[in-house]
């Protein structure tokens, strides 16, 4: 996991990180923008961690909220919940999710720590340039 934060230019974090102490270590690697989590006390929303996040990226608008609610219609409710964006990224299940329409993309990088039901640990890396979200891949980082 530490070579992918090595060479990151920005760490997103869509919440569940649980104590403070862990955004400063990533911090320690890249710029973060992070949510709150369920899972996350008055410490990591002191860090700096609001309910939601809207943020341009390299020219591209990005959203992002720990929990985005049920699987069923949650493409149509991220984009009325971020009209401006294209991109959402969520966390709260754990479970990894790439999916998209014509207007908006939504991802769930999955956790790299917390792999619930999956294989693997994930975590998402994105390439994104001049307004364009070249790539989205999810990869483990775990056995």
């Amino acid at each position: 996991m530490a070579g992918h934060l090595r060479t990151a230019e920005l760490i997103l974090h869509a919440g569940d990180v649980c104590v403070a102490p862990v955004l400063d270590e990533l911090a320690q690697y890249a710029p973060v923008v992070a949510v709150c989590g369920n899972n996350d006390g008055p410490d990591v929303v002191a860090w700096g961690s609001p309910e939601t996040v809207e943020v341009d990226i390299a020219g591209l608008p990005v959203a992002m909220i720990h929990d985005s609610g049920q699987k069923t219609g949650r493409l149509a409710r991220m984009r009325r919940r971020f009209p401006d964006a294209r991109l959402v990224v969520f966390g709260h299940s754990h479970i990894p999710l790439d999916e998209q329409d014509a207007d908006l993309r939504i991802f769930n990088p999955g956790s790299p720590t917390d792999k619930r039901r999956q294989p693997h640990g994930t975590l998402g890396l994105l390439d994104i340039e001049d307004g364009v979200l070249l790539s989205a891949r999810i990869v483990p980082v775990t056995p």
